[in-house]
């Protein structure tokens, strides 16, 4: 059956991010990577990259990998959402079949190898949406997150020197060009509103002679070729066991490296530790006054008022899911225009590390201090994690962060994940409270 716990993630509304099997739910937004206790990466994701021609079946092959793989975090990135886009003259040419979509230079293989790179370092990266009805892509991008293994279809897959260089693993699905021409005339038909002429026309223009001079000849590079495409399971198969196998050799007992990092090391100069206070002065007077400077109002009888005012571009206060929503009441009433995020984090059964499972946060956060807020805090993983999410991005640098919490036991796991996050002061995070 499925996984005993319902587990959601904000990617696209249109596509959820989900592919459902006989045995469980995968997520195919993927997820931040763990850190060692370095600040850096772990390990990085294994990239498969799956090329063949126009209808050869490569996504049913990438599902049935991701399938046999079983493995929960995994992002499948499609070469056709990275077509470029059209001018106005390309756009005439296009609406009558005459553009040519199956040439290496309608791809924006710069943008292409950009991501993959950031996916393969554990980086959030934003995905085009392209329509293939307009020939455009959509104002709306989708946000997927780096995982454990990525997969990479298209039919240029091997085309370019650099993303053959991002490939761990490259596989050559091959069917026969009779199959692939009725899987195109029924896809190209029901699915993007063509014509069957424009249909036949296009394919005997472009896509057969593009097959024959830029996609066949990187057969060659191929470390598995597969036949018969999703329907060869003996082929699958072998490449989930080579996959398997390499995982194993990356995988790292990260959480145990954790804990025992820095021990009996100084503090990073970059920690402030609050002095404990009562519950009431020290919640609401560290809300207020951490980022405050002096500020003199005139009030309506004339009087100067010395107080304080707010310094910097704004608060925004994000909560990990559940617990920390019992405490953005409190933080309304102190910062009445602060704008909520929520991460939904939980700890899998299996391994007792914290996954990523939903991510909802306002935009432009890159200069907000931001309001951490978690009513529970035990091992300190999922503190760790939501932190690493705010920092995943590269264009969303924070500067000050500020750790909430209403019950830590021994205070020792909060101690060791502010510590971890904190060395070297490497991910643009400036200071945490």
């Amino acid at each position: 059956g499925l996984s005993p716990r319902k587990r959601t993630t904000s990617q696209c509304k249109s596509e959820p991010p989900l592919l459902r099997t006989s045995k469980r739910t995968i997520y195919t937004a993927g997820r931040p990577p763990w850190y060692n206790e370095h600040g850096t990466q772990s390990k990085e994701a294994f990239v498969i990259g799956l090329c063949g021609g126009s209808a050869s079946g490569k996504t049913t092959v990438a599902r049935k990998i991701i399938e046999a793989l079983d493995v929960p975090w995994v992002v499948l990135l499609s070469m056709d959402s990275f077509y470029k886009v059209l001018t106005p003259e390309q756009q005439v040419t296009a609406a009558s079949n005459d553009y040519n979509f199956d040439h290496p230079d309608a791809f924006d293989f710069g943008l292409l190898a950009h991501t993959l790179r950031k996916l393969k370092l554990g980086k959030s990266v934003k995905i085009p949406v392209y329509d293939f009805t307009t020939h455009g892509r959509q104002k709306d991008w989708k946000t997927v997150y780096g995982a454990s293994v990525i997969i990479f279809e298209g039919i240029m897959a091997f085309a370019d020197k650099e993303l053959l260089q991002l490939l761990d693993m490259k596989i050559f699905v091959e069917t026969d060009s009779d199959i692939r021409l009725v899987r195109r005339l029924q896809r190209d038909i029901t699915e993007r509103g063509r014509d069957i002429d424009g249909v036949i026309k296009q394919y005997n223009k472009f896509v057969k002679p593009a097959f024959e001079q830029y996609i066949e000849p990187t057969m060659r590079l191929a470390d598995i070729v597969v036949p018969r495409g999703g329907g060869n399971m003996v082929a699958i198969d072998l490449i989930v066991q080579h996959v398997h196998s390499q995982l194993e050799e990356r995988e790292l007992s990260v959480r145990a490296a954790l804990a025992s990092a820095h021990q009996a090391q100084p503090l990073p100069q970059t920690l402030s530790v609050l002095e404990s206070t009562p519950q009431v002065r020290g919640m609401h007077t560290i809300i207020r006054y951490t980022h405050c400077i002096l500020h003199i109002v005139q009030t309506p009888q004339g009087e100067d008022y010395e107080g304080r005012t707010f310094h910097g571009k704004r608060i925004t206060g994000v909560s990990i899911l559940r617990a920390g929503e019992t405490m953005e009441p409190a933080l309304r009433a102190v910062c009445k225009d602060v704008r909520i995020g929520k991460i939904l984090i939980q700890t899998n059964q299996d391994t007792g590390e914290p996954e990523l499972h939903y991510l909802r946060l306002p935009k432009d956060i890159g200069e907000d201090h931001v309001i951490l807020m978690d009513c529970t805090v035990s091992t300190g993983a999922a503190a760790m994690m939501a932190v690493r999410v705010l920092l995943v991005g590269d264009s969303d640098e924070l500067h000050h962060v500020i750790l909430m919490d209403c019950t830590v036991s021994t205070g020792a796991a909060a101690m060791m994940a502010v510590r971890v996050l904190l060395v070297g002061d490497s991910d643009g995070l400036h200071h945490v409270y």
